[in-house]
């Protein structure tokens, strides 16, 4: 009776876990794209809150907070 309750307990708390850590990896990032020093295939994204710069295949988006890796 009480198994269905604690496993929905533990996959909600698992769940959340997963869900604020995925959309806070970049919480002090502020990436803009600039299409003008971008190659043909690929985006390059500037942070203005740090400074860090990427380029990333195209389509695709910074999803990691590059501060101090430069």
């Amino acid at each position: 009776m009480f198994i269905p309750l604690i496993i929905g307990l533990i996959a909600f708390f698992i769940l959340s876990w997963i869900w604020k850590r995925s959309r806070t990896l970049t919480r002090d990032c502020r990436w803009r794209e600039d299409r003008q020093q971008a190659g043909p295939d690929e985006s390059f994204f500037h942070c203005v809150t740090c400074g860090a710069e990427t380029r990333l295949p195209k389509g695709d988006e910074p999803r990691h907070c590059l501060r101090g890796q430069q």
